[in-house]
């Protein structure tokens, strides 16, 4: 996944980065390919409904936000796929625009 690898790089140089993820979990939110710009700046304003990238057991993901409890946040896809609870630290970037193909 270059994406993540460039993603990465670019967050922690700027916090904020340009990527274009491939992958159908979030189909309906995000195309494959389609552009996605993160930050890392606006973290501590999370709210349900976000779409965040995340580390999730040794790997990244661009995930929604279905529920937040204190420091536990519970992630899913955009096609019904609940993942599970993460820590908020492990959330790296929340999505801050998506460009229209």
């Amino acid at each position: 996944m270059s994406w993540v690898k460039q993603a990465l790089e670019q967050l922690k140089s700027n916090g904020t980065c340009t990527i274009y993820p491939t992958g159908n979990s979030m189909r309906g939110k995000i195309e494959s390919g389609q552009e996605v710009c993160l930050t890392n700046k606006t973290l501590d304003e999370l709210k349900v409904g976000d779409i965040v990238f995340i580390r999730w057991k040794g790997n990244y993901l661009l995930h929604l936000i279905l529920e937040i409890k204190e420091d536990q946040i519970l992630i899913g896809n955009n096609l019904g796929k609940v993942n599970g609870w993460i820590n908020r630290r492990d959330v790296l970037a929340r999505m801050d625009e998506i460009n229209a193909r």
